[in-house]
């Protein structure tokens, strides 16, 4: 197992404006699950190529275990690493797939029929190593794939979207799988992805990376209840939180958030905020779909959100409502019971505890009892 480090890491590539990777902090943990998550582009990829040695970084060192890294090959930064494309060898066996890269090194034959075989058992190949690739399924070379890195014990693994070309079911089964190896190896995994899902049902902790930029870096709980920003609660989550803005309004002890056409109160920690920020001042609330319900009208803790449904999307024992509030698509996600049509002018209630706050000029989550936003830019750190 090996403690990972990137420390203030820079990666410019030649004739690009900006940054790939601006400023990198983040340390990963011996034997811990990291997943750098982020749209096409973010620079999460580079980042994990940076690790790996494939590509020279423009500033700042990164470190593997108590070594630092940044002019070291590939071959001595003594990690492994697990493709999008499977890369096997179509003319040779599963076994002498899995083998090849310690033959190279050349290994004695006992100890590499032996590591083969352990690996070949923990991914359930043992009846494939004489198949050759093309009579295996998509998810079986993904498994011979993982079965070429584990034999080598490395410090680390480094997965780069390594289930992009399996089916969707195939996805569910071997993210579970991989998630069971590093439960039984224990070993130091950074795995790249850009599905949100994966990141949240997998990782230990989750770095969320935009532009190059380590946007917020925590457990999938904190990201999910406590975003650093905008950008953070939209991505995690699914489906997507629903951003409203508008300006406050404050009449007394009434606290209001005013919207085209829509005067929507406000309580609890949203009105707390809403009441910093002052009078007319322009403010973002984020809800997510699977905290609304649907009723006749606010209780003590709610806040409502009267909506037309537009759309009706059943999903067995729940409905995926698309509804118009004041001229925005809001996303309910409501138990199916509640049978809701097309056309119903409906109340959408949410507790107003988990109802967020954002700074409209810079996107940053606004905590209660502050007059001003956090700073847009975290990295490696959490909200508190």
């Amino acid at each position: 197992m090996a403690r990972i480090a990137f420390e203030q890491m820079d990666k410019r590539y030649p004739g690009a404006e900006g940054l790939a990777v601006d400023d990198l902090n983040l340390e990963i943990n011996d034997g811990e699950f990291l997943v750098l998550v982020g749209p096409s582009g973010c620079g999460k990829t580079t980042a994990l190529r940076c690790l790996a040695g494939l590509e020279d970084i423009s500033g700042g060192q990164i470190i593997i275990g108590d070594r630092v890294v940044n002019d070291l090959p590939p071959k001595s930064r003594d990690i492994a690493m697990v493709f999008q494309s499977y890369a096997l060898y179509p003319h040779m066996t599963v076994f002498e797939n899995m083998a090849f890269s310690i033959r190279m090194r050349k290994r004695p034959k006992p100890e590499i029929d032996t590591k083969v075989r352990e690996a070949a058992q923990i991914l359930g190949l043992e009846n494939l190593l004489d198949r050759k690739p093309g009579a295996l399924s998509g998810g079986q070379r993904q498994r011979v794939a993982l079965g070429r890195a584990i034999v080598r014990d490395p410090a680390a693994f480094l997965m780069d979207e390594p289930l992009s070309n399996l089916d969707a079911k195939l996805r569910v089964q071997t993210r579970a799988e991989i998630a069971r190896l590093h439960q039984r190896l224990g070993t130091t995994i950074v795995y790249v992805t850009h599905d949100q899902v994966e990141a949240m049902t997998m990782g230990d902790r989750i770095a969320v990376m935009r532009d190059g930029v380590l946007q917020q870096v925590g457990t999938p709980k904190m990201l999910y209840e406590a975003p650093a920003n905008r950008f953070v609660a939209g991505f995690i989550g699914s489906p997507a939180m629903n951003f409203l803005t508008g300006r406050v309004r404050t009449d007394g002890d009434r606290v209001s958030l005013a919207l085209d056409g829509l005067d929507m109160p406000l309580s609890g920690r949203a009105a707390a905020t809403a009441r910093t920020r002052g009078n007319d001042s322009e403010l973002v609330v984020g809800m997510r779909p699977e905290h609304f319900d649907a009723a006749d009208s606010a209780t003590d803790g709610t806040i409502s959100v009267p909506a037309t449904v537009e759309v009706v999307e059943f999903l067995g024992n729940e409905e995926l409502i698309h509804a118009n509030v004041a001229g925005n698509d809001v996303v309910a996600l409501v138990p199916a019971s509640r049978g809701m049509a097309v056309g119903d002018n409906v109340t959408l209630v949410i507790s107003d505890s988990v109802v967020h706050a954002f700074d409209p000029t810079n996107d940053a989550v606004i905590t209660v009892g502050e007059g001003r936003a956090s700073p847009a830019r975290v990295s490696g750190l959490t909200p508190n």
